[in-house]
């Protein structure tokens, strides 16, 4: 809203551009190409004789009676060829090339020949003319004919353009003196000052544009403009009606402004105007004035002479009050004062017959006067005004025996989980960056307190539908202390976008959502050493329990009397309800919520390519009883849809039930009016709605479907062990667009597979992880049963846990087993038929990736084994077996070809992947040699690899080269049951997480489709 004003002016002066003919083509040398082509010879070769007519027509194109011409407005010189009249002008002009097409060498040269005796000053100005040259402070490339036509002059398109003002008026004034349109840049002072002196020699000038913010410095910030006054010469401009000085350094109105009488249109925004002239009221062809964000206190009383106004934009002020002589401008229609600092506004403007649109939101106003309301034509805009409630009164002054203390930091670590508080009050900084502000006198003695971060657990978080978890538990005690002044207590979140971020408490029984305001943490408490400040949810409370934070759509309420009321969402402005009087008895609290949908998701999920849907409302109310009187509900049409092009019969609208979460299309059972940009209906009772625009029958079931798909969550799982210690596991659940960052952030630290295909969670959604095939957990903890990990997803937190693992019970030496996911509580003992299945609509499963457990020694450390290449089915003793270190020696020349050939021996899909992930770092180990050796394109240094060079493939899982046994037989171990060859044939393996692209051909189908 703040630049409504300047860009509806830039709109306005564009379509005056328009319609005064700039963008027309310049010089007309188009229709002098094809002038001079209609009479082209088509004789052979040799010197054709001079055709007298031909030089005739020569010489009335390019000669003109001198006499003439001086009687008249004298030579011009236009693309090099002289123009002597306006006629001749508007006449197509003759090129040399087309002249000795048509004529000939010896017509030609008798023509310049007649022209040089005849008009030699002319000649002269010609040829000088052809040669102007605007280099510097324009660009080589630029010509004369892409910056003048006859009436327009734009050099603001081109940064330092306005040098180039007095270059052209020492070389071509003539064509300037009838200009009628100038744009300026206003970001070279030298320049532009150069260019106001020649101002006062364009008398024709009808609109002129001098504008900062037309180009940007290397940060991407626009560059402000120089321009601080205007010359006293600029009053002789005497045509002059649209002017626009915005963005500039302007401190006061220009005087010579005030004698431009005929001036309608002057846009003076963001300068820094403190004051205006009395004497204003000389403007009187004023039509508009934008002073839209600039430094004005108030108004002089002289604004109210300017009678022929319209439109008056002073948003983004100071404005403390307006002048009653506001009231005198019979003709305005449209008044801009928000985000200003009235208090309120002067009974005068009842006077304002004319007036269609007053804007004053964000202002102090708490009182609309009655005439306002009883202008016909009005319509206000009163958001974000104290409207009805009584003045606060000033804060007292402070007793001389008050004395400012600067209150004491303390900062703990993550072992110190108590501190203590004085009466003196302390400010205390907790690892990970949550704030305790205690004021001084909130206790009476020195006592001591604790906290603690709880695991997200069920049982410590309470979401509704829609929220968002940002915060880990934070619990503080003791429980039951009470402060004698409110303590704040602040959590630090992850950003929310679009939504609204608040804090709930758990007092041991109930939550409640506590007043939130929120800011930005100390600079010198971030998270991570030298990291920007963490964001903080802050409260003040009185007692100590537990808080997290959380973030829901933006909720917008009001409270409903029988005299009716309105309520207008803040998420889209387009959302209304109207409640009309007496349609309650007593007053009731109505809350609204706007969800915004993804069109291209909703036609994904539903396949209906012509779908479209427009924002989810979500009504609420206390009482919850039933309206007396319908209330109206105003929506926009969902995207893409217009009353005048929609078909009726698709339109839908479905009625949510949040308990049953179910969906019901109640189109027949409404009255649904349809505008252009907006539907209607009515309703008695609140609930879920939903407008969709479908082509498909059975809405209901559609609509059901896509909802609790829009709700999940595409998340990836991340199996990942420690290089330094293999027993070290770590396990993650994140969405799938914070994989890719995360992944490459640990892969200095960890190792292991590539990170599951796709899944789809819930906010909320309980989940657990289980070690299989000769996998155990070593350590007891509370979230463990039986080798299984209990989790919670939340897509703002972390949803990590580390544990070490050991083989299970009878197992020796190395294992290679696998963690898998399911879904729900953690069970007992794992049913068969999941663990076996491993697919189906009704399974509990989610995902499986390998793990490998290297055999222990003598000593209880991990035995590194030596890298193997057992032989492939391919070759014979005498020419030798394909193995691994072959296949890795031809990668290079192959290129992605080589995974084929390793479909073709018989490699299954799991075994190409390992190969692919152990090979996939810029640098490898030579596997015969055992060094690292550069590859081609990453040491910087072209050239080729020699047999036995290896090349970086992509993911893989383990650190043992492998291949088939002669025979073309797998082991059955690596291949058989689940999470082996056959989840190999069904896993989309998705190279570009770890930078690579994805590959096609045989076997790389969506999930393994073809495989």
């Amino acid at each position: 809203m703040e630049r409504n004003s300047e860009e509806g002016a830039a709109a306005d002066e564009e379509d005056e551009d328009q319609a005064a003919g700039w963008t027309g083509r310049p010089g007309g040398s188009q229709d002098g190409e094809e002038e001079g082509t209609r009479g082209t010879s088509t004789g052979g070769s040799g010197t054709p004789p001079v055709d007298v007519p031909a030089l005739r027509l020569c010489r009335e194109l390019l000669y003109q009676d001198q006499d003439k011409s001086d009687r008249e407005t004298g030579p011009t010189v236009s693309s090099g060829v002289l123009s002597d009249s306006p006629a001749e002008r508007d006449a197509p002009s003759v090129s040399p090339s087309s002249l000795v097409d048509t004529f000939g060498p010896s017509t030609l040269s008798l023509s310049l020949s007649y022209f040089s005796t005849h008009h030699p000053s002319s000649s002269s100005s010609s040829s000088s003319s052809s040669v102007v040259s605007l280099t510097p402070p324009l660009p080589p490339s630029v010509e004369l004919a892409a910056l003048l036509t006859d009436t327009r002059l734009t050099l603001d398109v081109y940064r330092g353009g306005a040098a180039a003002l007095p270059l052209l008026w020492g070389s071509v004034p003539g064509r300037l003196r009838g200009l009628r349109y100038l744009r300026l840049g206003s970001e070279d002072k030298p320049g532009l000052d150069e260019a106001l002196h020649v101002l006062p020699q364009l008398t024709e000038l009808r609109s002129l544009a001098a504008r900062g913010h037309r180009f940007n410095d290397p940060r991407g910030d626009p560059l402000p403009g120089l321009l601080t006054t205007l010359p006293s010469s600029v009053s002789h401009l005497s045509h002059l009606v649209h002017l626009d000085l915005s963005f500039n350094q302007l401190t006061c109105l220009p005087p010579c402004l005030l004698g431009l009488p005929g001036l309608s249109s002057l846009l003076l925004s963001y300068n820094h105007i403190s004051e205006l002239p009395p004497d204003i009221g000389q403007l009187s062809s004023l039509t508009y004035l934008c002073l839209l964000g600039n430094e004005l206190v108030s108004l002089p009383r002289g604004v109210g002479r300017l009678k022929a106004l319209q439109r008056l934009d002073v948003s983004h002020n100071l404005l403390e009050r307006l002048p009653d002589e506001i009231g005198s401008l019979e003709g305005l229609e449209k008044l801009e004062l928000s985000h200003n600092k009235l208090r309120q506004l002067p009974d005068s403007m009842g006077s304002l017959l004319a007036l269609r649109e007053l804007v004053i939101y964000s202002n102090e106003v708490r009182l609309i006067p009655r005439c306002l309301k009883e202008l016909p034509l009005l319509n206000m805009d009163v958001r974000d005004n104290p409207l009805g409630q009584s003045p606060t009164p000033p804060p007292l002054s402070p007793t001389p025996d008050q004395t400012e203390t600067k209150i004491q930091e303390l900062h703990l670590g993550f072992h110190q989980h108590s501190f203590c508080v004085s009466p003196a009050g302390c400010h205390v900084f907790l690892p990970g960056g949550a704030e305790l502000l205690f004021p001084p006198g909130c206790l009476v003695t020195t006592t001591s307190l604790e906290w603690a971060e709880k695991r997200s657990e069920r049982k410590w978080v309470w979401l509704e539908e829609h929220d968002i978890l940002l915060s880990r538990p934070l619990e503080l005690r003791p429980h039951g202390i009470t402060f004698l002044k409110p303590v704040e207590v602040c959590v630090p979140y992850h950003r929310a976008k679009r939504r609204e971020v608040l804090v709930r408490r758990f007092d041991g029984q109930s939550w409640s959502t506590l007043p939130t305001f929120l800011r930005k943490g100390s600079p010198s408490h971030s998270s991570h050493p030298g990291g920007r400040p963490a964001r903080l949810a802050c409260c003040a409370v009185s007692q100590f329990s537990w808080f997290m934070a959380v973030s829901r759509p933006l909720k917008d309420s009001c409270s409903v009397t029988p005299t009716g009321a309105l309520l207008v969402s803040s998420a889209d402005d387009g959302v209304k309800l109207r409640f009309p009087p007496d349609c309650t008895v007593q007053s009731r609290t109505v809350t609204l919520q706007v969800l915004q949908v993804s069109v291209s998701q909703v036609r994904a999920l539903c396949g209906d390519p012509q779908a479209s849907v427009s924002p989810l409302l979500c009504l609420s109310q206390d009482p919850s009883i039933h309206f007396l009187q319908r209330v109206e509900v105003q929506v926009p049409l969902p995207s893409g849809v217009t009353g005048q092009t929609c078909d009726l019969s698709c339109l839908h609208l479905l009625h949510g039930d949040a308990t049953a979460q179910t969906w019901t299309d109640i189109t027949s059972q409404v009255s649904l009016c349809v505008s252009h940009l907006y539907a209607t209906f009515y309703i008695t009772h609140f609930s879920w709605y939903w407008l969709w625009y479908t082509t498909q029958q059975c809405v209901s079931g559609v609509v059901r479907k896509v909802y609790q798909r829009l709700k999940q969550f595409k998340v990836q799982f991340l199996v990942l062990q420690r290089k330094t210690d293999p027993s070290q596991v770590m396990l993650q659940c994140l969405p799938a667009n914070r994989v890719d960052g995360r992944v490459q952030s640990l892969s200095e630290r960890y190792d292991g597979p590539q990170p599951s295909d796709l899944c789809d969670l819930l906010e909320g959604e309980q989940f657990f992880a289980g070690f299989e095939r000769g996998l155990d957990i070593s350590t007891e903890r509370p979230d463990c049963v039986e080798g299984r990990l209990c989790f919670v997803f939340y897509s703002s937190l972390k949803n990590l846990k580390e544990v070490y693992i050991c083989p299970a019970q009878d197992q020796k030496g190395p294992v290679r087993g696998q963690v898998s996911f399911y879904r729900g509580e953690c069970p007992s003992s794992l049913p068969e038929e999941v663990a076996r299945k491993r697919k189906g609509p009704d399974s509990q499963w989610l995902a499986t990736l390998p793990l490998r457990l290297p055999a222990l020694n003598s000593e209880n450390s991990f035995m590194a084994e030596e890298l193997q290449h057992p032989p492939l089915n391919l070759g014979d003793p005498e020419s030798g077996y394909l193995t691994e270190a072959n296949l890795l020696s031809i990668s290079l020349q192959i290129g992605q070809d080589w995974r084929l050939i390793g479909i073709n021996l018989g490699l299954s899909y799991q075994e190409l992947d390992r190969i692919q992930y152990k090979h996939r770092e810029p640098c490898v180990t030579h596997p015969g040699v055992g060094r690292k050796m550069p590859v081609d394109g990453f040491d910087g240094q072209p050239g080729r690899l020699g047999p036995g060079h290896a090349v970086p493939l992509g993911p893989g899982t383990d650190q043992h080269g492998g291949g088939i046994p002669a025979g073309g037989r797998h082991d059955p171990e690596r291949q058989e049951g689940p999470g082996g060859g056959d989840r190999g044939h069904r896993q989309h393996r998705k190279e570009k997480v770890l930078g690579l692209p994805e590959e096609s051909g045989p076997g790389r189908g969506r999930r393994g489709a073809s495989r």
